[in-house]
């Protein structure tokens, strides 16, 4: 659970404005290609005894490999300003930018009021004032996408598979490989059209796949047409899930966030994300019987366009810019 957020936090940091989208998408991308790896080391463990043994060694490789690659990289210029390393702040900005454009981006972060007692901000500050409106579209931003369902699709996909009878380890393998595509598509179009056309459409195209589901889920009048439906909309729900509404998020956030409020707001925003993911994911089965698949899949891709006509409405684009000029225009719009 740490490792996402902190990774989001460090690329939005150190990264230029030019390519920071492409680099944020990183994080996605590898996500899904440890799903996708997990998934097919993990297939034998039905049939090989003590095979889970083999999954947890070979998880520990690159978790090695990243906690000593780690010590080579630089600290962020933006958390070493704030705590009024000012020097040390001008020497990471050299290796990460070159000595041309260390004046400017010391510059940068003069203009805006990133350096101001940024230790002593308490999480009630979070909640009113102008830090309450970033923070509120960060919070609900996460919540809606765990109002979507996407991780209760990921955790029931066998069962909803099972019920159609597709064998549940080559649905999961599909869908592993639907999400990682669609990051690597998002990757690509991160930063030429920027956060918030990916993140609008990703969602519309959330709640379009959902509603698919929702017509499959009718086997009576539909037949064998059901499973294409019910199939093809959950893998098109996951594809366009992981072309915005999974990798934006987590880079938008410490975009629109002020220094000196970043690490705490992006500690409640995932504290927002777990706790909703949680209560979605203990009630899905249980509304799956009560209300019956249409309904529950309905109500998935209702929040699905409230999520796209929040962003719309909400959101701010910050393709291009630097971290001090998007917190000077979040403030002029105050």
């Amino acid at each position: 659970g740490l490792g996402p957020p902190v990774a989001s936090l460090y690329i939005t940091e150190v990264s230029p404005p030019s390519v920071r989208g492409t680099y944020g998408s990183f994080v996605q991308i590898a996500t899904c290609l440890g799903i996708v790896v997990s998934l097919l080391i993990g297939t034998p463990v039905k049939d090989i005894d003590r095979w889970w043994r083999v999954c947890f060694w070979v998880a520990a490789v690159p978790a090695t490999l990243q906690a000593l690659g780690m010590e080579f990289c630089a600290e962020s210029p933006q958390w070493l300003y704030k705590c009024g390393r000012t020097t040390e702040a001008e020497i990471q900005f050299e290796k990460l930018l070159g000595p041309l454009h260390v004046k400017s981006a010391m510059a940068e972060l003069s203009r805006s009021e990133r350096g101001d007692d940024g230790e002593n901000v308490k999480y009630s500050e979070l909640f009113y004032g102008r830090n309450f409106n970033v923070v509120f579209i960060g919070t609900t931003l996460f919540a809606l996408q765990q109002l979507s369902g996407i991780n209760s699709v990921f955790y029931f996909s066998s069962t909803v598979f099972r019920s159609v009878g597709v064998p549940p380890n080559l649905a999961n393998i599909c869908m592993g490989i639907a999400n990682l595509s669609g990051s690597i598509v998002a990757m690509l179009l991160m930063d030429k059209l920027g956060r918030k056309v990916l993140l609008s459409g990703s969602f519309l195209g959330m709640a379009f796949a959902m509603g698919l589901q929702a017509v499959g889920a009718n086997r009576h009048h539909l037949g064998s047409a059901s499973v294409y439906l019910s199939v093809g909309g959950m893998l098109l729900f996951v594809l366009t899930f992981s072309l915005g509404a999974g990798p934006v998020p987590g880079l938008l956030l410490p975009e629109i966030f002020p220094n000196k409020i970043r690490a705490k707001a992006m500690a409640l925003c995932m504290s927002v994300h777990w706790v909703v993911n949680f209560f979605v994911s203990l009630l899905f089965l249980r509304l799956l019987e009560q209300l019956g698949p249409q309904v529950l899949y309905t109500m998935f891709s209702s929040a699905c366009v409230v999520a796209a006509i929040f962003v719309r409405r909400h959101v701010v684009e910050t393709k291009g810019k630097t971290l001090q000029e998007i917190e000077v225009s979040l403030l002029q719009t105050q």
